[in-house]
């Protein structure tokens, strides 16, 4: 089973890798999203570090929403889809490959991109190391909404914009919690309940979303 759900996720990595364009184009939208807010707002520091982690969060989830439709698009247009569902291994566990793949290839850019950007917001060296550990709890778990999201609108011609709708709800806890971390540790708290909270939130939806998606794709394909 360990095999099926790493042979799902070299896959995907090397399909992405020969589609850079679109690979690079969550982390290009993160950078310029959140690069522009600096010169929208004015270069005060106070007040780019109030507003560093809602910004780098929102702007983190809706790059990761940009790439999450094509997850499942590209296998059902060409019919690899129905073979995976025919296939002897759990379905839940090639989604959960394919939910790797795109987490690797979307969000871990955009946690290595994230010390960049509190620098750029003026953030001091805890917040930074905060922001970053933040989104590397929170960004799997927008990977897993997402996928729960891409099977649902499956085939549908506004699939894109039905993702953002369903899935955006239900990423809230995550941007609240990921935000609360840095703005506890600005004011001199510890972050470690906003960190348990990612944690069991990270942990819930990998345990459920796979299965949701599985079931979700079967729904579709029907």
């Amino acid at each position: 089973m360990s095999s099926a759900l790493l042979a799902t996720a070299r896959r995907d990595l090397l399909l992405a890798r020969r589609r850079r364009v679109e690979m690079l184009l969550p982390l290009g939208f993160f950078i310029v999203a959140a690069g522009l807010f600096p010169l929208g707002v004015g270069p005060e520091p106070q007040m780019l570090r109030q507003i560093a982690p809602g910004i780098v969060w929102v702007c983190a989830l809706l790059a990761a929403m940009l790439s999450v439709t094509q997850m499942f698009a590209g296998d059902h247009a060409d019919g690899s889809l129905e073979q995976m569902l025919l296939a002897p291994q759990p379905l839940t566990l090639l989604v959960l490959g394919k939910v790797a793949a795109h987490w690797l290839t979307t969000g871990l850019p955009l946690v290595l991109a994230a010390p960049l950007f509190g620098v750029l917001f003026d953030l001091h060296g805890p917040a930074i190391a905060t922001l970053t550990a933040g989104l590397l709890l929170g960004t799997p778990v927008l990977s897993l909404l997402g996928a729960v999201g891409a099977a649902l609108t499956l085939g549908l011609r506004s699939g894109a914009a039905l993702v953002f709708l369903l899935v955006l709800p239900l990423t809230i806890p995550t941007l609240i919690f990921g935000t609360g971390a840095v703005a506890a540790v600005e004011g001199g708290l510890s972050p470690k309940a906003h960190f348990s909270l990612l944690g069991a939130l990270f942990i819930v939806t990998a345990l459920g979303a796979p299965a949701a998606a599985a079931a979700a794709l079967r729904i579709s394909l029907d």
